[in-house]
């Protein structure tokens, strides 16, 4: 059975690209596209949960958590910085262990590094 990975970001329509301008909402969707598609190839089953920073947060990660049991989950680079974030990334960090307290738990530095992310924490 294949290792089930969420991956757990910043919907990037939400993001404020001021600090990043040679990013743009479908550049950074085109990146996490092709993590999943090069996860998906290397043997895991992914699934994205994709966040508004706001007071929906927390309850879309909770759906996600509640909803399917993962062997590993991502957490994306855009929930770490900038440092208005500090509370929401808090706030998830304890919803993924409360609610799956024996997932890995790994961090990308960009969108374009998620399956190094993973594979740091499991094998397919």
């Amino acid at each position: 059975m294949a290792k089930r990975v969420l991956a757990i970001g910043i919907e990037p329509g939400s993001v404020d690209y001021s600090v990043f301008p040679q990013l743009t909402p479908e550049l950074v969707r085109s990146y996490i596209e092709a993590q999943f598609l090069r996860l998906r190839d290397l043997g895991y089953e992914v699934t994205s949960c994709l966040i508004d920073p706001d007071e929906t947060a927390e309850a879309t990660v909770t759906a996600a958590l509640r909803d399917e049991r993962f062997d590993c989950i991502v957490i994306g680079a855009g929930l770490r910085e900038p440092k208005a974030r500090l509370l929401m990334f808090e706030k998830v960090i304890n919803l993924v262990h409360r609610l799956a307290p024996n997932a890995a738990i790994c961090f990308n530095t960009t969108p374009a590094d998620t399956a190094e992310a993973v594979q740091r924490w499991i094998e397919p």
